[in-house]
């Protein structure tokens, strides 16, 4: 859908001129011969972005026409023209909320990049909006332990800071939790919250996924793309599993961190962009960096103030309010009640998979028991895992039939024992990789190399 542009001016020639170009360019346009006129199309019309000139007479000139615009509560880019203006006039409009102030007669480039670079502002805003509502409801650190407690002290001592935090804990333990804390606590509140799986980028879209591209920039960038880095420009990034990037991402990353300049492929320039970074890992990064397998510089950079979440197994007294919190989200009007022998059972399991685990595990009890979930049914739901690797010596016999390639069937024995996994953890990444022993990234990448698809986190 083609960006919609909105010229306000009282000279029909240069409405047809500028509107000529505009449309040549392949946007959509509308115009109004004066400031009334164009307050009055704006519900219909409803612009991405307006041209409006400063001084047309004897209506309300631009100005006065910008700030109802902004009255309205409209945060819509206004790009102010005029070829009788004085600084003080551009210093007002600006202030006013103004995306740019330009002179005429009008530049064909000039125009151009302005109302380039206001488009990209706009898509900016809608993708920060989706990205948003993706996040839905803001969940809260539920609890009351002394664990819990702890994290929260931590958290209100950093958020009101600009301090780089790397949360650590086991994964399913609620560090993406803990990261929306700390922004929603912070000055940047109202910016975005811009969320990166670092071991679901594949390694060769990794730059472009984390800085963008321009069109064209490579084989199939069909579109220009805004960087998480970009969509994170005033608010905050959280670097999700950022253990799992590769060490030329790591170096990218530290460049970007060190100068705080991104720069999109296939771009000329680079730009400087305004983010608090937030970063997660269930890795011990200690000693990644004793063997080469991430930077030492990068660690100090991101490793300013840690923050542990503790595992569930070590805050028991948290889980029957947990599991109230899960049973009624699932059911918000009628909540599945567990007796406290099934809370009792339920603080007797080890808990692996931590909070994850236990969210998955009461979707599964709700559905089972219905209004009240008992003692009794708690273990026989507990009992419904992954089927383990066969033993050495127990697996399917050979018998000379199939007389594929090794590395087929070796495939094939891997895909059942992932398909397997998956399916005892309700397709959840991180739990068949716990069940399988090994990390999210190596899960992801031999997924992807055997084509089976899945991602539930």
């Amino acid at each position: 859908m083609s960006t919609k542009i909105l010229i306000v001016d009282d000279e029909t020639n240069i409405r047809r001129m500028v509107g000529a170009l505009l449309k040549a360019e392949g946007f959509d346009v509308a115009e109004a011969p004066n400031g009334n006129a164009a307050l009055l199309a704006l519900p219909d019309v409803r612009p991405d972005l307006i041209l409006l000139d400063l001084m047309m007479p004897p209506g309300p000139d631009g100005l006065a026409t910008l700030e109802q615009i902004r009255t309205g509560d409209l945060q819509i880019p206004v790009i102010m023209m005029s070829g009788k203006a004085q600084l003080a006039d551009a210093v007002r409009a600006v202030q006013m909320g103004a995306f740019q102030f330009l002179e005429k007669p009008l530049a064909p480039e000039s125009l151009l990049v302005a109302v380039r670079s206001a488009e990209t502002l706009v898509r900016t805003q809608a993708e920060n909006r989706a990205l948003r509502e993706q996040l839905g409801p803001e969940p809260d650190l539920i609890g009351s332990s002394p664990e819990i407690e702890r994290v929260r002290q931590l958290i209100d001592q950093v958020a009101g800071t600009d301090a780089r935090v790397l949360i650590l804990g086991e994964s399913g333990t609620g560090k993406e939790l803990v990261a929306n804390a700390i922004h929603r606590l912070s000055a940047r509140a109202s910016e975005a919250f811009v969320s990166v799986n670092c071991a679901a980028i594949p390694r060769d879209l990794v730059e472009s996924e984390m800085f963008g591209h321009e069109r064209g920039a490579f084989t199939g960038a069909t579109d220009r793309r805004i960087g998480r880095f970009e969509l994170a420009d005033g608010g905050t990034l959280f670097l999700d599993e950022v253990g799992d990037l590769q060490l030329e991402a790591q170096a990218k990353l530290l460049r970007v961190l060190e100068s705080g300049e991104i720069q999109r492929i296939g771009a000329e320039k680079s730009r400087r962009v305004d983010i608090r970074v937030l970063a997660a890992t269930n890795r011990r990064l200690e000693e990644a960096v004793a063997t080469g397998a991430f930077r030492e510089d990068l660690y100090f950079r991101l490793n300013v103030f840690p923050i542990e979440v503790p595992p569930l197994r070590k805050r028991l007294g948290d889980l029957p309010e947990l599991v109230r919190h899960l049973a009624a989200r699932l059911r918000p009007r009628h909540p599945t009640r567990f007796t406290d022998e099934a809370l009792r059972q339920l603080g007797a399991h080890s808990w692996p998979g931590n909070i994850r685990e236990l969210a998955n595990l009461v979707e599964r009890l709700s559905i089972v028991g219905g209004d009240e979930v008992t003692g009794e049914l708690v273990p026989r739901v507990l009992r419904i895992t992954a089927p383990a690797a066969p033993e050495p010596g127990t697996g399917e016999s050979f018998t000379g039939d199939d007389t594929r390639p090794l590395t087929d069937r070796l495939d094939d024995y891997e895909r059942r024992l992932i398909e397997g996994a998956l399916n005892a953890a309700s397709a959840n990444i991180a739990e068949a990789a716990r069940v399988l022993k090994t990390d999210r990234g190596n899960l992801y990448r031999r997924m992807r190399r055997l084509g089976i698809r899945g991602g539930g986190e």
